[in-house]
């Protein structure tokens, strides 16, 4: 089966990408092709994506974690698990206020299965969003106990009646 070569045109020759006079951004096409964006996960992909669209020609960006979450509508923990598995990855460096993107590892570091550090103190998600992950508080746990446990001693008073 011989394979043909697609010939690459640009659709709109009027709008072709050039960089910015003002600005300094790319993503090396290793990133997808050498396997980085499929060890990364999804919050890990966005920020690595967004430090690479605003970081200077040094990979520099002073983005703080607030404006990074906003932007990204990321809460703290996420932010900070993503900044983790970038910085096992190689990709990015980061000492408070500054994020640095780096060049692409000639060899891309394999993911080991290490849980990233929790942020401190992480707020406990609603209610509603802890049930829907059968995530409880301490409180929450000892309530339903009790719950339950009053809900079968009556059940055992009408079994008895």
């Amino acid at each position: 089966m011989k394979r043909t070569r697609v010939e690459k045109k640009p659709i709109d020759p009027q709008r072709i990408r050039c960089l910015p006079k003002e600005g300094f951004s790319w993503i090396d096409r290793r990133f997808v092709r050498d396997g980085f964006l499929e060890d990364l996960r999804r919050e890990a992909i966005l920020v690595y994506l967004f430090l690479v669209a605003v970081s200077d020609a040094q990979g520099l960006s002073f983005y703080a974690d607030p404006s990074v979450a906003r932007l990204l509508k990321l809460n703290a923990e996420e932010l900070t698990q993503a900044r983790f598995w970038l910085e096992k990855a190689d990709l990015v460096l980061y000492r408070y206020p500054l994020y640095q993107v780096l060049p692409l590892p000639s060899m891309r570091v394999a993911p080991r299965p290490v849980r990233p550090p929790a942020t401190s103190p992480t707020p406990m998600p609603a209610p509603a969003a802890r049930e829907a992950s059968n995530l409880m508080s301490l409180q929450e746990f000892f309530a339903r106990l009790g719950r339950e446990r009053l809900n079968g001693e009556r059940q055992l008073e009408r079994e008895e009646s």
